[in-house]
Protein backbone atom coordinates (compact mmCIF):
# COMPACT_ATOMS: atom_id res chain seq x y z
CA UNK A 1 0.00 0.00 0.00
CA UNK A 2 1.08 3.56 -0.94
CA UNK A 3 1.01 5.99 2.12
CA UNK A 4 0.21 9.50 0.52
CA UNK A 5 0.49 12.44 2.90
CA UNK A 6 -1.40 15.67 0.62
CA UNK A 7 0.18 19.03 1.91
CA UNK A 8 -2.51 22.20 0.70
CA UNK A 9 -3.78 24.70 1.89
CA UNK A 10 -7.50 24.50 0.40
CA UNK A 11 -9.60 21.44 2.34
CA UNK A 12 -11.62 20.84 -0.24
CA UNK A 13 -9.01 20.31 -2.74
CA UNK A 14 -7.29 17.70 -0.25
CA UNK A 15 -10.73 16.11 -0.12
CA UNK A 16 -10.72 16.19 -4.17
CA UNK A 17 -7.86 13.97 -4.26
CA UNK A 18 -8.43 11.98 -1.54
CA UNK A 19 -11.77 10.85 -3.43
CA UNK A 20 -9.62 10.38 -6.41
CA UNK A 21 -7.41 8.09 -4.27
CA UNK A 22 -9.86 6.04 -2.52
CA UNK A 23 -10.92 4.87 -5.96
CA UNK A 24 -7.63 3.06 -6.19
CA UNK A 25 -6.49 -0.68 -4.12
CA UNK A 26 -2.61 0.31 -3.72
CA UNK A 27 -3.19 3.92 -1.83
CA UNK A 28 -4.41 5.31 0.54
CA UNK A 29 -3.67 9.14 2.43
CA UNK A 30 -2.47 8.48 5.90
CA UNK A 31 -2.61 12.15 6.75
CA UNK A 32 -2.85 15.80 5.79
CA UNK A 33 -1.31 18.95 6.38
CA UNK A 34 -2.53 22.50 5.48
CA UNK A 35 0.37 24.39 5.71
CA UNK A 36 4.80 23.76 5.53
CA UNK A 37 4.82 23.36 9.57
CA UNK A 38 2.28 20.81 9.66
CA UNK A 39 3.55 18.95 6.32
CA UNK A 40 7.37 19.19 8.11
CA UNK A 41 6.05 17.76 11.28
CA UNK A 42 4.48 15.06 9.67
CA UNK A 43 7.45 14.19 7.48
CA UNK A 44 9.29 13.37 10.55
CA UNK A 45 7.14 11.73 12.47
CA UNK A 46 6.08 8.93 10.42
CA UNK A 47 7.04 6.93 7.33
CA UNK A 48 5.50 8.25 3.92
CA UNK A 49 5.98 6.63 0.03
CA UNK A 50 4.71 9.93 -1.19
CA UNK A 51 4.46 13.24 -0.52
CA UNK A 52 1.76 15.72 -2.47
CA UNK A 53 3.08 19.21 -2.10
CA UNK A 54 1.26 22.33 -2.91
CA UNK A 55 3.48 25.04 -4.26
CA UNK A 56 1.97 27.80 -2.73
CA UNK A 57 1.87 27.28 1.11
CA UNK A 58 0.52 29.74 3.48
CA UNK A 59 3.17 29.73 5.82
CA UNK A 60 6.41 28.78 3.49
CA UNK A 61 6.12 28.92 -0.06
CA UNK A 62 6.08 25.40 -1.58
CA UNK A 63 9.93 25.03 -3.32
CA UNK A 64 11.37 26.28 -0.01
CA UNK A 65 9.13 23.45 1.96
CA UNK A 66 10.45 20.94 -0.45
CA UNK A 67 14.03 21.89 -0.39
CA UNK A 68 13.33 20.79 3.66
CA UNK A 69 11.48 17.63 3.60
CA UNK A 70 14.37 16.92 0.76
CA UNK A 71 17.16 17.76 3.51
CA UNK A 72 15.26 15.31 6.32
CA UNK A 73 14.08 12.32 3.82
CA UNK A 74 16.39 13.06 1.05
CA UNK A 75 14.89 9.67 -0.63
CA UNK A 76 11.23 10.79 -0.22
CA UNK A 77 9.17 11.09 -3.31
CA UNK A 78 7.48 14.99 -3.37
CA UNK A 79 5.10 15.32 -6.32
CA UNK A 80 4.56 19.07 -6.55
CA UNK A 81 0.85 20.31 -7.41
CA UNK A 82 0.73 23.74 -8.70
CA UNK A 83 -1.83 26.13 -10.16
CA UNK A 84 0.93 27.96 -12.22
CA UNK A 85 1.39 26.84 -15.64
CA UNK A 86 4.03 24.45 -15.87
CA UNK A 87 6.64 26.72 -17.71
CA UNK A 88 6.38 28.69 -14.60
CA UNK A 89 7.64 26.59 -11.75
CA UNK A 90 7.97 22.83 -13.02
CA UNK A 91 11.89 23.19 -14.29
CA UNK A 92 12.47 24.99 -11.18
CA UNK A 93 10.48 22.62 -8.86
CA UNK A 94 12.44 19.41 -10.42
CA UNK A 95 15.68 21.16 -10.21
CA UNK A 96 14.73 21.77 -6.54
CA UNK A 97 13.89 17.60 -5.99
CA UNK A 98 10.86 17.30 -7.03
CA UNK A 99 10.05 14.04 -8.51
CA UNK A 100 7.16 15.54 -10.60
CA UNK A 101 4.99 18.47 -11.13
CA UNK A 102 1.10 18.05 -11.71
CA UNK A 103 -0.97 21.42 -12.34
CA UNK A 104 -4.31 21.23 -10.30
CA UNK A 105 -6.33 21.40 -13.52
CA UNK A 106 -4.64 17.85 -15.12
CA UNK A 107 -4.05 16.30 -11.27
CA UNK A 108 -7.77 14.24 -11.69
CA UNK A 109 -6.38 12.91 -14.51
CA UNK A 110 -2.76 11.93 -14.07
CA UNK A 111 -2.47 11.82 -10.45
CA UNK A 112 -2.28 8.38 -10.01
CA UNK A 113 -0.26 7.23 -12.81
CA UNK A 114 2.28 9.79 -11.31
CA UNK A 115 2.36 8.81 -7.87
CA UNK A 116 3.16 5.04 -9.31
CA UNK A 117 6.09 6.59 -11.15
CA UNK A 118 7.51 8.44 -8.56
CA UNK A 119 7.08 6.01 -6.13
CA UNK A 120 8.80 3.76 -8.03
CA UNK A 121 11.84 6.23 -8.18
CA UNK A 122 11.35 7.99 -11.00
CA UNK A 123 10.60 11.34 -12.08
CA UNK A 124 7.40 12.45 -13.45
CA UNK A 125 6.79 15.11 -15.61
CA UNK A 126 3.40 15.67 -18.43
CA UNK A 127 3.99 14.81 -21.78
CA UNK A 128 3.47 18.60 -22.17
CA UNK A 129 6.56 19.32 -19.84
CA UNK A 130 8.52 16.82 -21.74
CA UNK A 131 8.49 18.56 -24.95
CA UNK A 132 9.41 21.74 -22.72
CA UNK A 133 12.20 19.57 -21.63
CA UNK A 134 13.01 18.38 -25.16
CA UNK A 135 13.44 21.83 -26.52
CA UNK A 136 15.45 23.36 -23.97
CA UNK A 137 18.26 20.35 -24.65
CA UNK A 138 18.03 20.65 -28.08
CA UNK A 139 18.30 24.88 -28.20
CA UNK A 140 22.05 23.83 -26.96
CA UNK A 141 22.56 27.83 -25.30
CA UNK A 142 23.07 29.55 -22.01
CA UNK A 143 20.35 29.76 -19.28
CA UNK A 144 18.05 32.59 -19.17
CA UNK A 145 18.88 35.27 -16.81
CA UNK A 146 15.58 34.09 -14.89
CA UNK A 147 16.87 31.05 -13.51
CA UNK A 148 19.28 32.58 -11.36
CA UNK A 149 16.48 34.08 -9.28
CA UNK A 150 15.97 33.23 -6.15
CA UNK A 151 12.61 31.66 -5.48
CA UNK A 152 11.27 34.50 -4.09
CA UNK A 153 12.81 36.98 -6.47
CA UNK A 154 11.34 34.65 -9.21
CA UNK A 155 8.02 34.99 -7.68
CA UNK A 156 7.56 38.70 -7.39
CA UNK A 157 8.59 38.42 -11.26
CA UNK A 158 6.24 36.52 -12.00
CA UNK A 159 3.16 38.40 -10.13
CA UNK A 160 4.98 41.63 -10.87
CA UNK A 161 4.67 40.86 -14.78
CA UNK A 162 0.92 39.63 -14.55
CA UNK A 163 -0.21 42.86 -13.21
CA UNK A 164 -0.44 42.94 -9.93
CA UNK A 165 0.80 46.08 -7.79
CA UNK A 166 3.79 45.98 -5.06
CA UNK A 167 0.83 46.32 -2.38
CA UNK A 168 -0.98 43.20 -3.89
CA UNK A 169 2.57 41.27 -4.27
CA UNK A 170 3.34 41.49 -0.95
CA UNK A 171 -0.08 40.54 0.27
CA UNK A 172 -0.12 37.20 -1.83
CA UNK A 173 3.38 36.38 -0.35
CA UNK A 174 2.71 37.48 2.74
CA UNK A 175 5.83 39.75 3.12
CA UNK A 176 6.18 43.45 3.77
CA UNK A 177 5.96 46.39 0.77
CA UNK A 178 9.53 47.02 1.26
CA UNK A 179 10.73 43.50 1.13
CA UNK A 180 8.95 42.81 -1.69
CA UNK A 181 10.68 46.25 -3.00
CA UNK A 182 13.83 45.06 -2.31
CA UNK A 183 13.43 41.67 -4.41
CA UNK A 184 12.00 43.83 -7.06
CA UNK A 185 15.16 46.07 -7.43
CA UNK A 186 17.45 42.98 -7.29
CA UNK A 187 15.58 40.94 -10.26
CA UNK A 188 15.58 44.31 -12.37
CA UNK A 189 19.40 44.78 -11.60
CA UNK A 190 20.26 40.65 -12.09
CA UNK A 191 17.85 40.53 -15.62
CA UNK A 192 19.13 43.95 -16.56
CA UNK A 193 16.10 45.70 -16.79
CA UNK A 194 14.56 49.16 -15.48
CA UNK A 195 10.97 49.16 -15.07
CA UNK A 196 7.53 46.86 -14.73
CA UNK A 197 6.61 47.96 -18.93
CA UNK A 198 10.38 46.24 -19.45
CA UNK A 199 9.93 43.40 -16.80
CA UNK A 200 6.30 42.10 -18.30
CA UNK A 201 7.50 42.57 -21.61
CA UNK A 202 10.48 40.08 -20.42
CA UNK A 203 8.38 38.14 -19.15
CA UNK A 204 5.89 37.40 -22.06
CA UNK A 205 9.22 36.50 -24.20
CA UNK A 206 10.34 34.02 -22.06
CA UNK A 207 6.64 32.64 -21.67
CA UNK A 208 6.72 33.18 -17.77
CA UNK A 209 3.50 34.52 -18.11
CA UNK A 210 0.42 34.16 -20.33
Amino acid sequence: MIRVLICDDHAILRRGLKNILAETEDMTVAGEAENSAQALQLVREAEWDVVLLDISMPDRNGIDTLKLIKKERPKLAVLMLSMHPENQYAIRALKAGASGYLTKQSAPAQLVTAIRQVKQGRKYVSPTLAEQLAARLGEDMEAAPHESLSNREYQTLTLLSSGKTLSEVAVELKLSVKTVSVYRSRLLEKLQLKNNAELTHYAIRNGLVE
